[in-house]
């Protein structure tokens, strides 16, 4: 890969996947403390639900002047899990998109060449990496859950859980072209190890909001922000109970236009203080989307719904 290509942090395109049999996953719920059981009943409301919040942060995302490809997922294979495809894909700005291996075997069914042709039909793909056969070997990286990507500074954040493994982040970190991993410990207040670094992080052009207080180690800690600060990041930190609600689980984007967002879910943005969102807005606008039962039940929060498109656009043939 030309290192001199992938230099953009945020990008104005993303996929998001329209479910069709969203709901509780049993398969992830073991190492994903945010996810909550519902009773047999509410399965039908729960889709319906799931489905008008998907089709708002759609629509909210749009007017904002962000291009995004829907996909509509399909009934068979089910995958209750496929409103989340930022842990299986990631589409780069050289062409490359990069298969990645999934803890959950029902999750590894959302690699769905359907969603590969359509984002094929609108940009340039060069090069396909599929890691998926780690996943026989028990080795696992869960796209940008497990890492948190400075494109710019060619950085991959990660904190080590069973969907996220310290041999395979140096696989992918040289496979992506020569980036550096700095990895850690996260544990929630249970001292269990957090299954995504993007529920305790987030990381865009001029800042990083981070939850320190989940690194217990004091040298990881340090590294962490020495990293950050080397590379010009304003550190905006958030709580244990802040992450709890998703405060953690943000992206940037940005519009057409140029206009920097800050995507998170409503639930996110009642949690941080005026203080936060005033660091938060120097650098961008905060869009809030409405999405509780999406959160609830799928343990995921806007950032999990949206896989970011740095590919090249195809050229319009008249």
């Amino acid at each position: 890969m030309d290192q001199k290509v992938m230099t953009k942090q945020t990008t104005s395109s993303v996929l998001m996947v329209r479910p069709v049999l969203f709901g509780y996953n049993p398969q992830t719920a073991a190492s994903n403390a945010f996810q909550h059981a519902p009773a047999t009943q509410e399965a039908a409301q729960i889709q319906a639900k799931a489905l008008a919040e998907f089709d708002g942060m759609v629509a909210t995302l749009r007017q904002a002047g962000i291009q995004v490809v829907v996909v509509e997922d399909g009934l068979e294979p089910h995958t209750p899990d496929s409103i989340f495809p930022n842990n299986w894909v990631t589409f780069h700005q050289d062409g490359q998109v990069v298969l990645y291996p999934m803890y959950a075997p029902n999750r590894r069914l959302e690699r769905k060449q359907a969603v590969l042709d359509q984002i094929a039909a609108q940009f340039e793909i060069s090069t396909t990496l599929d890691l998926s056969t780690y996943e026989k070997q028990g080795q696992f990286v869960e796209g940008t859950g497990s890492m948190i990507l400075d494109r710019t500074n060619r950085l991959i954040y990660a904190c080590l859980s069973p969907r996220t493994d310290k041999r395979l982040l140096e696989v992918i970190a040289q496979q992506l072209g020569g980036y550096q991993v700095v990895s850690f410990q996260a544990l929630d207040q249970q001292r269990k190890p957090i299954y995504h670094t993007n529920v305790m992080m987030c990381l865009a052009d001029e800042f990083a909001v981070i939850c320190l207080d989940c690194l217990p180690e004091p040298k990881e800690r340090e590294m962490v922000c020495k990293s950050l600060q080397k590379t010009g990041k304003t550190i905006v930190e958030i709580t244990f109970d802040q992450v709890l609600r998703f405060a953690g689980n943000m992206l940037a984007l940005e519009s057409t236009d140029g206009q920097k967002w800050v995507i998170l879910s409503k639930q996110a943005y009642e949690a941080l203080t005026s203080d936060q969102i005033n660091q938060i807005s120097r650098f961008a606008k905060l869009l809030p989307c409405a999405i509780d039962i999406i959160e609830h039940y799928g343990g995921g929060s806007a950032r999990c719904m949206m896989a970011e498109i740095f590919l090249p656009t195809k050229a319009i043939i008249p």
